[in-house]
């Protein structure tokens, strides 16, 4: 059974729901980019229940439902969900509460909001979805798990169509803990400073996207996902032979591969694997990556994984996304995605143009 994209959506610190970035990007200028919001919720939610949401929740229901309207779905069979935190500013409260009150009156909201699974559960309530609802949360393999999860489901023909989400926030609290083992860059951040390839550290970014995958090709269809593969602890010969044989299984070989998406963030420890990996097997290949853009988190793939897919929605990618050269790369059919969490959990995503 062939798995297809139908839409996707994001919010970031890009312009929202919208593929403005792809002509006009904004570039991260310091170590924490927040997410820019939608200015009007009430599109998604009402103003009641938007009070006791928080951002993150807010931002999941908009991205959601975003897509499924481009997808014409309104109830998938399936949603699958991938986060590394959670709504972690819920989380903050709640335990804020906890310490304050000396554990008594503790408000129920913010405990309510905090599991990892409430978006997942609050998205199926909404659109009264009785189907399959998971949440995968392995911090930088959420969004790969989720995929793959929803991926098998059509493959198996278990749904015919699932929505697969991805959510990250980030609060001033968890950046400055995470700060405290070099996970980002200190002062001034731009493109040319993650570029280097001798420096610890990346900056933050917060992720919310949605795609609606099905298995089968409509008038919007985007793109087919040929096949995923998750790897722990690959060494550079075992990700070249993974390759080989997911290119294999859908007919086709490295010759037929036209760009190469890379979660490359500009931490040295962990942009080796990547540049090992491509200068092996597809040193002459176009290489892309999307970090610079939209920042690093746990489901930061996810907003990859929208990047190739409006790369194969419009059939080419612009300038800025060329990793080693400031040129546009043209008549794109046939994109791979390479990430991986700090050299441990690796993910490779083929994608083909519909």
């Amino acid at each position: 059974m062939s798995v297809y994209i139908q839409s996707s959506a994001q919010i970031s610190f890009q312009q929202p729901l919208t593929e403005q970035w792809f002509e006009q990007p904004v570039y991260c200028q310091q170590g924490f980019m927040r997410s820019i919001d939608p200015q009007d919720w009430t599109d998604f939610i009402q103003p009641k229940e938007g009070r006791r949401a928080g951002k993150l929740l807010k931002r999941a229901i908009a991205v959601s439902l975003t897509a499924l309207r481009e997808a014409n779905t309104k109830v998938p069979d399936a949603i699958v969900a991938g986060t590394g935190l959670g709504c972690v500013e819920h989380t903050e409260n709640f335990l804020k509460a906890l310490v304050d009150t000396g554990e008594d009156l503790l408000p129920p909201t913010p405990f309510m909001l905090s599991t990892h699974n409430t978006i997942a559960s609050y998205i199926a309530i909404m659109l009264a979805c009785h189907g399959y609802n998971a949440t995968y949360s392995h911090r930088g393999l959420s969004f790969d798990a989720a995929l793959l999860d929803a991926f098998m489901q059509i493959e198996t023909n278990t749904a015919k169509n699932a929505l697969v989400i991805g959510n990250d926030e980030l609060t001033d609290d968890y950046f400055r803990m995470l700060g405290k083992i070099d996970y980002w860059k200190k002062g001034k951040i731009s493109p040319s400073i993650l570029h280097k390839k001798d420096t610890v550290g990346s900056f933050a970014g917060e992720c919310s996207v949605s795609f609606v995958i099905s298995d089968s090709v409509h008038n919007h269809t985007i793109a087919q996902i040929k096949g995923i593969e998750i790897l722990y602890q690959p060494s550079v010969s075992e990700v070249f032979q993974t390759i080989i044989l997911l290119l294999a299984k859908n007919e086709l070989g490295l010759k037929n591969i036209d760009a190469v998406l890379m979660g490359v963030n500009g931490d040295v420890a962990f942009d080796k694997l990547y540049l090992s990996v491509c200068q092996s097997i597809m040193k002459e290949k176009p290489l892309l990556w999307y970090k610079h853009l939209f920042g690093e988190s746990y489901t930061a793939s996810g907003l990859g994984l929208h990047v190739a897919t409006t790369i194969l929605k419009n059939g080419f990618s612009p300038a800025f996304l060329n990793y080693k050269k400031d040129k546009a790369v043209k008549n794109i059919r046939n994109i791979l995605i390479l990430n991986h969490f700090q050299n441990k959990d690796f993910s490779i995503i083929l994608l083909s143009k519909c």
